[in-house]
């Protein structure tokens, strides 16, 4: 009886305007009936029905509302409260192809395979998606739900939380400008290889000749001593010195690539997302194109199941290594772009209720079975690799002791050490004297262990596979188109975080988008140069390992920060509610306000350690050895980590402390056009009752309000609802 008195008492309260919901649940009925005649073409962002003005004289008309229509089956959102008038995307599959280009890039084919292989195979699958479901997919999500509800980029988000997490954005900014002065050096040097793909003999496929005034000639000494395609990558590509501290030569080769690239960048960007969302189209789907061609190449070639064996076989007891667990969190966070501002800025030119959880769950999920199928073809072409390596060494040794013992059978593990005088004897009976020669070691799961990351794996490791292939000329100039498309459209995302910013902030309010964009890709393209001499390898080296490692990792977890503890996650999942339709259950919150945060934490914390108990040094090529040696930071290197470090997170801690004394950094107080009444109409939200595990464990209240936990007393009737 109790509980049929509570649900009375419930039913009662609901029933107060009985006929406001009567006409809710008719309306809502019509609406799923509504058949839309005259329906046009639909598109995408403000040009969409979506975003069409509701007042009489439009086309698209409702017998009951204008917030919901029809076109082929499909309910459309129609606001009444006016039309955003942000850029928009021109279609969904342009956004997520921009995304998935975005999020795809370069690391997913040079660096994963090589942690995979290097922390236990098969079993760094496990680390890898434990922090992808802890840490890499909410905070995909949360980067574009808060655009998408926000509509500003990364600076005017964080401001408009809080004037006191304005220097969030600035540091997202900041971060984007420095990483992208490095990265776009990696586009120049596969633009440079690119073109030397189409000469009639690779020139890494054979060492040069230095040739004397007599007419002889002989190979060069530092390409005899290493290999051809470390000799062009060191000496004719990065015309290297031998450390930091000796720039020597200016690079014309490479400078004038650096320049050709970012003339690329600007005229993909040059009209904001409406000109490099039609660029995404090629660049996003082409690597894909070219992974299955060399996929189905892979495969056929011998030693590719050797590779991949190498790859793949579990060693278990890595698992339990701090290190693979830190690579494995390392790895998720910087292949999905996070905390960069790019994201940020792409889901804010998406219509009001598109889908983000949906969004985030396709690209994140696209990111890392993209990783795994890089994985699966670079290791079958480095299984060939190391096979035709193997099978060379083999040849060698044997036609060694062929000419030393004759075709005597003999067995090796009886051979007498190098240097090692032994008698033999000759088919007519005379014993003869020999000394042991130095025989080669060859070894099939050495050579497969003697893989590399990033400019190693592409430039040398690779190269070199490429070199045995039939017709290698037209596997090299596929390769390097790859990996240009691969950069040039994270190097998209990565700007547009920039340009964005600014232009949310109206810095330059009179100035056209183009102008901007071309002013930073200038200023880009000149502090670039300093990438293109004889050291310019090793600052990139730098760059690539200060610019965007912290800093990145502490912006992630003030974002963190800012929407669990500043904005609110309630209000951060109504808000979600809003725009999809769907609340985002209790995982995502505990992913945002405990478990995202702790990893991140702990991924600084043994970042720092590892540094502070292994150091911090960079290879440097020796010539007269032809490989390469660990050298110390010079001081003027390690203030330039610091500066580099510190200028991108002191922002955060400095605007907050600016605002407090009164001063305004961020000047931005405009609110962004959300039609919230319009989308909790749309969608038939109803009031959000707090449950008790939300109280529980992210103190939320039943009034909605967060604060302190505190213990909750609860009635009766409570007790009645619980059970």
């Amino acid at each position: 009886m109790a509980n049929t008195a509570h649900l009375v008492r419930r039913q009662s309260s609901r029933d107060l305007n009985p006929q406001r919901s009567v006409d809710r649940l008719e309306l809502r009925e019509m609406r799923g009936r509504l058949v839309v005649e005259n329906g046009s073409t639909s598109s995408y962002g403000t040009a969409n029905a979506a975003f069409e003005d509701s007042s009489p004289n439009t086309k698209i008309k409702s017998s009951c509302s204008s917030k919901r229509g029809s076109q082929d089956g499909k309910a459309t959102f129609r606001p009444e409260s006016g039309e955003d008038e942000r850029e928009s995307w021109d279609s969904k599959l342009t956004f997520l192809l921009a995304t998935v280009g975005y999020a795809v890039g370069l690391g997913n084919v040079w660096r994963f395979p090589y942690l995979a292989q290097k922390n236990g195979g098969g079993a760094f699958l496990i680390p890898y998606f434990v922090m992808l479901a802890v840490e890499g997919i909410p905070i995909f999500y949360l980067e574009l739900a808060i655009g998408q509800r926000l509509r500003k980029g990364a600076i005017g988000v964080w401001n408009q939380v809080s004037p006191f997490l304005s220097g969030i954005g600035i540091s997202s900014a900041v971060v984007s400008f420095n990483v992208a002065l490095y990265y776009n050096t990696i586009i120049a040097w596969c633009l440079f290889y690119f073109v030397q793909s189409f000469q009639s003999q690779l020139p890494w496929a054979e060492c040069p000749k230095v040739y004397f005034p007599n007419g002889s000639y002989t190979s060069e000494p530092e390409c005899v001593i290493s290999s051809p395609t470390q000799y062009f990558w060191y000496r004719t590509t990065l015309m290297i010195s031998e450390d930091i501290n000796s720039p020597e030569v200016f690079n014309w080769k490479i400078a004038l690539a650096l320049v050709v690239a970012w003339i690329l960048v600007y005229m993909c960007m040059i009209k904001g997302i409406a000109s490099s969302g039609k660029v995404v189209y090629v660049t996003a789907t082409f690597p894909y194109i070219v992974l299955i061609i060399f996929f189905f190449r892979g495969i056929t070639l011998k030693g590719a199941g050797d590779g991949l064996r190498h790859l793949f076989t579990p060693s278990w007891h890595k698992i339990l290594e701090p290190v693979v667990w830190l690579e494995a969190g390392t790895q998720i966070f910087f292949s999905l772009g996070l905390a960069f501002g790019g994201l940020i800025a792409f889901s804010s030119y998406n219509p009001v209720n598109n889908n983000c959880y949906r969004d985030a769950l396709m690209v994140s999920l696209t990111n890392c079975f993209t990783s795994m199928f890089a994985g699966i073809v670079v290791f079958s072409i480095i299984g060939f690799k190391a096979t035709m390596v193997y099978e060379k060494c083999m040849s060698t040794r044997n036609s060694t002791l062929a000419a030393l013992i004759g075709n005597n059978d003999f067995d090796e593990s009886r051979l007498p050490p190098k240097g090692t005088v032994f008698n033999i004897s000759n088919d007519d009976g005379s014993i003869i004297s020999v000394v042991m020669p130095l025989l080669p070691e060859c070894d099939l799961d050495k050579e497969l262990d003697n893989s590399a990351s990033g400019t190693g794996l592409a430039f040398i490791i690779f190269t070199e596979a490429i070199n045995q292939f039939p017709g290698a000329q037209f596997w090299s100039v596929l390769f390097f188109l790859m990996l240009f498309t691969l950069g040039i459209d994270s190097q998209f995302g990565t700007l547009e975080g920039v340009v964005t910013s600014i232009v949310d902030l109206k810095l330059f309010p009179n100035l056209p988008k183009e102008i901007l964009t071309g002013g930073i890709c200038l200023t880009c393209c000149l502090i670039s140069m300093a990438f293109a001499h004889g050291a310019g390898s090793y600052i990139f080296v730098l760059f690539d390992g200060y610019s965007g490692n912290f800093p990145l990792l502490i912006i992630a977890l003030f974002e963190c920060i800012g929407v669990a503890y500043v904005y609110g996650l309630k209000r951060f999942a109504d808000d979600i509610e809003m725009m999809t339709g769907q609340r985002p259950g209790l995982y995502w919150l505990l992913c945002w306000k405990y478990l995202s945060p702790l990893a991140m934490m702990s991924i600084l914390v043994s970042s720092f350690i590892e540094i502070a108990v292994d150091g911090s040094k960079y290879d440097a090529w020796v010539a007269s050895k032809g490989e390469t040696e660990k050298h110390d930071w010079p001081i003027w290197s390690v203030i330039l980590i610091l500066v580099l470090v510190f200028s991108s997170i002191a922002w955060i801690p400095g605007a907050a402390i600016a605002r407090l004394f009164g001063t305004v950094i961020i000047d931005d107080n405009e609110k962004a056009w959300f039609p919230a009444n319009d989308l909790k109409e749309f969608h038939g939200i109803m009031p959000h009752e707090v449950s008790k595990a939300e109280t529980l464990l992210f103190c939320i209240h039943a009034d909605g309000t967060e604060g302190l936990c505190c213990p909750t007393k609860y009635t009766n009737d409570d007790e009645e609802d619980i059970d």
